[in-house]
Formats: structure tokens, C-alpha cells, sequence
């Protein structure tokens, strides 16, 4: 069992699309003592595989229907790395529980997102106004898992509320809990209320984790104040750290001249798709995007660019050198968006999901005339969608197709 501590922790905070492998490491190399995954919602994880990746030393978690690579970790991050789930159901989050507990060193539950994709879903703040799913989620969790369970909250507009639902999470066992001192009304430019997780930190007995501080965070100095400021266990930090990761050295922050560089690197030897490495080191310049270098930056279009731009195009070139030869001698593939099987075993992979997706009840089969030639112009998934809404089908569905074959499953 997982003995990690959540007392006295300077947190790498989750974050959407930052939060992939490349930045957990940097994080913890400058002094991150937990690094939080980015949000992975329950539906997507569950039919994913876990694969050991030889050629990058990594643990990858693979969608059986696409063969993307939707989760991956390594050693180095094993005993610190949380990972943090978007759900509404408890079987699920307990899928998903089940299927990474031995990789990593947490779960967290996803309970403050205010974005709309989340709320509609049921999922981040969406659960704040529902203690009792609260509660199934995270008892079913604690019960039938060995790892530290936590979870990360809003503030809701009444402070008494609020600490009524943080004493229901703390009544399920949970190790930690997060407090973002924001409703999910707020954005990043409403003041964090530190008075509200200080109340909250005071009448809790379990670790509270303070979030939403970035504002008033440029240094080291700033992070310890900002724990003192709410009297929390812990502090957790984003943007923050989404600027320049080196805000975890506690000898103080370096420059992007030499964070970006030693971020790249990372992307170079894990294989970071080239869309996530590009959007990250936009985070980082932020108003320098508009410098010549950060013009370079927007301009490209091949992670080769990228690499040239900070003076890493040669080591880019000797990975991939050391990666074409494991995988001659391995037998294994490894394409630049991170795919691992060739193509005849995805195929083969995706015709396992679809003949399991065939014998599950609860998925609607229906055999549907897809298009014919004259109507190439029309998406399959649109013909999908008109045939529910004939067939007044109440449910939100959810559709997946086959490359290798005319399928569609809707799925309720």
C-alpha cells in the first residue's frame, strides 16, 4: 500500500493538457514534493490497456479503440504522482481505480472543474451541490482500493455549506482534501478566499490542501506565505507552476531560458506528442509569444521546428536514432503520436473492443445503412445521431467508430 503523506507537501497542481509526463518530472526535479495527472475522465480510461513501453522505460495506458496513448507514466514518478479523475459514477471511478493503482501513488477525485464540459457530464463542480453521490463515489473508492484517496473542491457560495460537504468527504476516509478558494462562478482574477480554507482547515482534522494562490505567487517565499496566509496542511499550485515549473526550487526560480530547454528534453526522451509540447512551452512564454523566438514558436508545424528554435534539434535526432533501433530489436513500434502497436494489431485490438462493446445489454446495437456513394459528404456519426433522435432516444449518447470497418456504436 501507498504510504504517501499529503503534511507538509508542495503540490503540483492539475491541470488540463500541462499536466503530462514532461512537466510532473521537471516539477519534481525542482522540488515538487506530489504532482498531480491532468483530469482523465472515468468513460475514457476504462477501455484503455496498460502497456510496459520498453523502448521509453515508461508504463503507457492505451485506448483499445484509437491505440492513443491517454495515460503514461515511469519510475522516477511512482511514489509521487496522483492520478485525478473526472466521474459522476462510482463503478466507474472504481474501474479506473483499479486499473492504474499500481503505477501511481494516489487518487483523486475531480470535484472542482467549473468548466462546461465537466458540469454537463455530472463531473468536477457539478458535485459539489450532491454530497450523497460525493460520498459513493469516494466510500466505494476507499473500500476497494489501496492507495490514498483524496479529492479536490470549490468553494460554494456559503462558507457553512461548504464546510458541511468538506466534513462529509472527510467522514469517507479520504487522506486529503484540496480546497481551490474560488466558487466555480470565480475565474483566476476574483480574489482566492484564504479566509474560507483557513475555516476549513481549522475545523478539519485531516491534511488540507490550499489551491488558487497563483496570483500572489512569484517565489518560493510566496508559497510558504501563501500556506501560512490559509493555515493549510499543504499548498497546491497551477498557473504558478504552469509559467515556470522552477517555482518548486526553494533556492529560488530560474529563467525560461533554462526551464524550456530542460522541459523539451523531457518531451524529446518520453515522446511527448508534438501538440502538447507545443501548447505547454506557449503556456510558459506567455507574453513572449510575441518575441521573435515565441513567433518561431507559433509558427511551426513538426516537433523538429520546435527542437531547433532552443538549440535541441541534434539530440531530437539521436533519440530518434536510439528509438528506431529498440524498436527493430524489440519488434515494436513507436510513431510520433505516441501509438505503440502496429497497425495490424490495433486493428486486431479494435475489433476486441467492438465484440465486447456487441455483447454488453446496455450498449443500443442498431443495424444502420451508413451512406451511400453519392453522399460522401455526410458523417457517419451524423447519420447516427438522426437515427437516435427518430428512435427518441432520451439519453445523451456517445458515439465510436471503426477505422477498419462501417460501425457505429451509440452508447448511453
Amino acid at each position: 500500500m501507498s504510504c504517501l503523506s499529503y503534511v507538509d507537501k508542495i503540490i503540483l497542481a492539475p491541470m488540463v493538457r500541462m499536466g503530462t509526463l514532461p512537466l510532473r518530472l521537471l516539477a519534481l526535479r525542482y522540488g515538487a514534493d506530489i504532482v498531480y495527472t491532468e483530469e482523465i475522465v472515468d468513460k475514457k480510461m476504462v477501455r484503455t490497456k496498460r502497456v510496459v513501453n520498453d523502448i521509453l522505460g515508461t508504463i503507457d495506458f492505451i485506448d483499445e479503440f484509437d491505440g492513443s496513448v491517454v495515460f503514461r507514466t515511469c519510475n522516477e514518478e511512482s511514489s509521487y504522482v496522483v492520478f485525478q479523475v473526472g466521474t459522476s459514477d462510482p463503478e466507474l471511478a472504481v474501474k479506473v481505480a483499479k486499473i492504474v493503482e499500481k503505477d501511481v501513488a494516489g487518487f483523486d477525485v475531480n470535484m472542482g472543474c467549473p468548466k462546461e464540459f465537466s458540469i454537463k457530464g455530472g463531473m468536477g463542480a457539478a458535485l459539489l451541490k450532491q454530497p450523497d453521490k460525493v460520498k459513493d463515489i469516494l466510500t466505494s473508492l476507499v473500500s476497494n482500493i489501496a492507495i490514498p484517496v483524496t479529492c479536490k473542491i470549490r468553494l460554494l457560495p456559503n462558507i457553512e455549506e461548504t464546510m458541511d460537504l468538506a466534513r462529509t468527504i472527510q467522514s469517507c476516509g479520504v487522506a486529503a482534501i484540496a480546497v481551490h478558494g474560488r466558487t466555480k462562478e470565480e475565474r483566476p482574477q476574483h480574489p482566492n478566499n484564504n479566509e474560507a480554507i483557513k475555516k476549513i482547515a481549522h475545523d478539519l482534522s485531516i491534511p488540507v490542501i490550499a489551491n488558487g494562490g497563483s496570483k500572489e505567487i512569484d517565489s518560493y517565499e510566496h508559497v510558504l506565505r501563501f500556506r501560512t496566509a490559509t493555515g493549510a496542511s499543504s499548498v497546491m499550485i497551477a498557473r504558478a507552476a504552469q509559467y515556470n515549473s522552477s517555482i518548486f526550487r526553494k533556492e529560488g526560480k530560474l529563467s525560461l531560458d533554462e526551464v524550456i530547454p530542460e522541459y523539451l528534453r523531457l518531451c524529446i526522451e518520453y515522446d511527448n506528442v508534438f501538440t502538447n509540447t507545443k501548447y505547454c512551452v506557449q503556456m510558459m512564454l506567455r507574453d513572449l509569444q510575441e518575441t521573435p523566438m515565441g513567433k518561431r514558436l507559433l509558427d511551426s508545424k513538426t516537433e523538429e521546428e520546435i527542437y531547433k528554435i532552443w538549440g535541441l534539434l541534434d539530440y531530437y535526432k539521436k533519440k530518434q536514432e536510439e528509438f528506431k533501433n529498440l524498436s527493430l530489436k524489440l519488434q515494436m513500434t513507436l510513431p510520433s503520436m505516441g501509438h505503440l502497436e502496429p497497425a495490424h494489431k490495433r486493428a486486431k485490438t479494435e475489433s476486441t473492443f467492438f465484440s465486447r462493446v456487441c455483447e454488453n445489454d446496455d450498449v443500443i446495437k442498431v443495424m444502420i445503412p451508413l451512406r451511400k456513394p453519392y453522399q460522401k459528404h455526410i458523417l457517419p456519426k451524423t447519420v447516427l445521431h438522426e437515427h437516435a433522435s427518430k428512435a427518441q432516444h432520451r439519453k445523451k449518447i456517445n458515439v465510436l467508430a471503426s477505422r477498419q470497418q462501417h460501425w457505429l456504436v451509440c452508447t448511453p
